[in-house]
């Protein structure tokens, strides 16, 4: 939120700025020497996130029901830690162990653009992590098969499906055959598939001049 400060406001001295020189950084100063007022926004070490809170005066215009949407939206901050950015150096386990759906949906904020596939009533098949990418053409998606084949060579860990799906996307498929569903595993390997770049296959964004 940002703070409004008057000339009047009290400041205490902060390392190598005392309070005169913090009052000119924040209010300025004239040719004469007198503080001259002026706005300033601000904000904490992690910057602005999310939506702020409503002025009184806009709950009372009944703003809501002039707008389009839920106006009880709950706003959610997910601040990345270091345990999120750094999931793709993370070792795979030799021993993995299942994870159950509430983990799994955990887990899947730590990767972007994969969704869970879950099995149908009935289906034999087990709890999976899909991602599928829209390319240019054949070729783009032979490359980037060929850039997650490189970047998880060695690894131990393959897709159980990686193919070319005309006419053009790519779709890849994890899950741990020895726990029959999901595990840590899919999730680094996943991480690890996020890392490899594919700007440059990806369909160019068409722009329309008026």
């Amino acid at each position: 939120m940002a703070l409004m400060l008057s000339p009047a406001a009290t400041f205490l001295p902060v390392a190598g700025k005392p309070a005169a020189a913090m009052r000119n950084l924040l209010f300025g100063t004239s040719s004469k020497g007198r503080s001259v007022r002026k706005v300033v926004a601000m904000a904490d070490i992690l910057g602005d996130f999310g939506a702020r809170d409503p002025f009184p005066e806009e709950i009372a215009s009944n703003f809501g029901e002039k707008t389009l949407g839920n106006v009880d939206t709950l706003h959610r901050i997910l601040i990345p830690t270091l345990s999120v950015l750094s999931l793709s150096r993370v070792p795979l386990d030799a021993d993995p162990a299942p994870l159950s759906e509430e983990d799994a949906r955990k887990l899947l904020f730590k990767v972007v653009g994969w969704r869970l596939l879950f099995p149908s009533k009935g289906d034999s098949d087990v709890l999976k992590l899909e991602c599928v990418w829209k390319v240019r053409d054949q070729a783009c998606g032979d490359e980037l098969i060929a850039r997650i084949n490189k970047t998880l060579d060695g690894a131990g860990h393959a897709p159980a499906a990686l193919q070319f799906e005309a006419p053009n996307q790519v779709r890849a498929q994890l899950y741990t055959p020895s726990v029959a569903g999901l595990s840590a595993n899919d999730f680094i390997i996943a991480a690890r598939i996020d890392q490899i770049k594919t700007k440059d296959l990806l369909p160019k964004k068409r722009v329309w001049a008026c």
